[in-house]
């Protein structure tokens, strides 16, 4: 693949964070670095990062996609409110992609998890609306 400064600053602009974010987010981060850079080249190239395993994609609510330059296997919480995306601190069970695999015959490679809810924000926002200083419980 070859190198361009384009997709530097749009990888290094992901990998900068883990906030998880939008094409537009990295859009806007990266036109500091080239303030020409055009939304299309953006897409483009997080498609190629993507596609090169450099960059992860999240498909979301809405068809709004995230992305995590966190490549490593691990586990996300989404809001079901505001669609944050954070990482969890949790082991990841590589055994539940070998029962997968030998209960299906799949060539299974790894997993995604993402435990869903509200985040800190906007637990503490339904509280505020709701008037209501004790919290819902499940």
């Amino acid at each position: 693949m070859r190198r361009s400064r384009q997709r530097d600053a749009i990888l290094s602009v992901v990998k900068s964070t883990d906030c998880h974010p939008t094409a537009d987010w990295v859009y806007h981060e990266a036109r500091r670095r080239i303030p020409g850079l055009s939304l299309g080249t953006v897409y483009r190239n997080l498609k190629v990062l993507c596609e090169l395993g450099w960059v992860r994609c999240y498909e979301g609510p809405g068809g709004v996609s995230r992305f995590d330059g966190a490549v490593a296997t691990h586990h996300h919480f989404r809001c079901d409110r505001c669609g944050e995306m954070q990482d969890v601190d949790a082991p990841v069970d590589a055994s539940l992609d070998r029962q997968v695999a030998d209960r299906t015959g799949l060539d299974v490679r790894y997993h995604v998890l993402e435990f869903r809810g509200l985040c800190e924000g906007c637990r503490l926002e339904r509280r505020r609306s709701s008037g209501s200083e004790v919290e819902d419980q499940h």
